[in-house]
């Protein structure tokens, strides 16, 4: 299995209590890594950790290596800017920029030394189509990305984040504040944006996970109980506990 983020031995503390619990991971490319547990399990704690937002925790403590394109992040050499342009983030609740439509698209490009507006004016409009959203929104770029619905602004995050051209995609229960219709239409772009991009996706959806994921991660408790392909993990899982989860025993 070819693999461009790897895990090795990761611990994470909040203060005294440890939140991971010497995770190893490699998460396959280009597919749909679905990471699933209970409540509380150190879910949305590895997901932050691919990207280092896990820093912005107050008394975090993080040992062990996480790999990204064969670079450990968590050297003192890595530049986390650059870091983060490799990673796509979308959180349970949309974070529009306070700015137009356009700009919002056009943020990290132009952050990263985009300025020709015809350039950027072809780059709006690609990763909006990307999203799904551009057909909704060609004739109101200028509009505050607040006006848009839920469901719209979550798109356009994606957009946004694609637009600097990422490695990997994160979702952080991406649709759990969204309407049926628009997560479907979020699950629908995770299926085909994995023709290009690997998208590693906290869920507490099971059913979503059965629909979408190539790859199952299940944790409890810090730690990861079992992990592999969709169809192995959700039909014929091999741990007591995760045979509990899967069965609806745990919630």
């Amino acid at each position: 299995m070819e693999s461009n983020i790897k895990v090795r031995n990761l611990n994470v503390f909040y203060g005294a209590t440890q939140a991971l619990k010497n995770i190893n991971l490699d998460i396959p490319n280009k597919q749909i890594t679905a990471i699933i547990g209970p409540s509380g399990c150190g879910k949305t704690t590895l997901l932050k950790c691919l990207n280092r937002l896990i820093e912005s925790t107050d008394e975090v403590n993080v040992t062990g290596q996480v790999y990204v394109d064969g670079e450990d992040i968590y050297s003192p050499k890595t530049e986390v800017t650059h870091l983060r342009k490799k990673m796509g983030l979308l959180s349970q609740k949309p974070y529009p920029l306070p700015m137009s439509i356009f700009d919002n698209v056009a943020y990290g490009p132009r952050l990263h030394g985009t300025t020709k507006k015809n350039e950027l004016k072809s780059i709006v409009e690609f990763y909006l189509k990307e999203a799904n959203l551009w057909d909704e929104v060609k004739d109101r770029l200028s509009s505050p990305a607040s006006k848009l619905s839920i469901g719209q602004q979550q798109r356009l995050c994606l957009a946004r984040g694609l637009a600097v051209q990422p490695l990997v995609i994160l979702g952080d229960e991406p649709t759990s504040a969204l309407d049926p219709q628009s997560s479907a239409y979020i699950e629908q772009m995770f299926l085909k944006l994995k023709a290009d991009y690997s998208i590693i996706l906290v869920t507490h959806i099971l059913r979503q996970a059965k629909r979408i994921a190539d790859y199952i991660v299940y944790m409890y408790d810090g730690e990861i109980i079992e992990h592999g392909e969709a169809s192995d993990v959700l039909n014929h899982p091999k741990h007591p506990k995760t045979i509990e989860y899967v069965s609806g025993v745990i919630s």
